[in-house]
């Protein structure tokens, strides 16, 4: 099955077509890493049957969660600037997985870190179409979307999602979920 089509379409089909056009011009700019696997050494992320899906396979598992779920639980209308910051979230949380140029032979595990701060040094270009409170959402939820075992927290132990942004949990139950099985095709 072709995820990354899949992905695309429907990331297309629910955003405004001004966020999706934003989408699109900062994915251009992403090392190219939809087919290569979510997990490189095969330990994280296996499917029922023992497989280790792709990086659009797992963005796409998340997307079509986060669709059916966060307009409704966050009250945004299913086509609007506030759910293009999370749906653009999903789709861009593990663009950097293999590094910068997506040439690593395993996973960066400070892949959040590069993608946020290639949001924040294109911020202006962001806040072209997103406001300043969305921009910091989109940013937050990349950068900590895996929850307490995110790079930038100071101390795992002590996390708490009640001091971030209600986006982060949304990216890491979504993440988790996919990580675990959870989540179906």
């Amino acid at each position: 099955m072709n995820y990354t089509a899949k992905l695309f379409d429907l990331a297309r089909e629910h955003m405004t077509s001004n966020g999706f056009f934003m989408l699109m011009d900062i994915e251009k700019e992403m090392p190219e890493i939809w087919d290569r696997p979510t997990s490189s050494t095969g330990k994280y992320h296996l499917k029922a049957n023992g497989s280790v899906p792709s990086c659009s396979h797992h963005t796409y598992e998340m997307l079509v969660a986060g669709i059916k779920s966060g307009h409704r639980l966050f009250g945004h209308e299913q086509k609007s600037t506030e759910n293009d910051v999370y749906i653009m979230c999903i789709f861009l949380h593990d663009m950097m997985k293999y590094g910068v140029n997506g040439d690593r032979d395993h996973t960066d595990n400070n892949h959040e870190i590069l993608m946020s701060d290639y949001l924040w040094v294109n911020k202006g270009k962001i806040l072209e179409h997103l406001g300043h409170d969305q921009f910091n959402m989109l940013y937050m939820g990349v950068r900590y979307h895996a929850g307490r075992w995110s790079r930038s927290v100071p101390n795992r132990d002590e996390f708490d999602f009640s001091d971030y942004p209600p986006i982060v949990m949304f990216m890491a139950i979504l993440d988790m979920f996919s990580t675990v099985g959870v989540l179906a095709d």
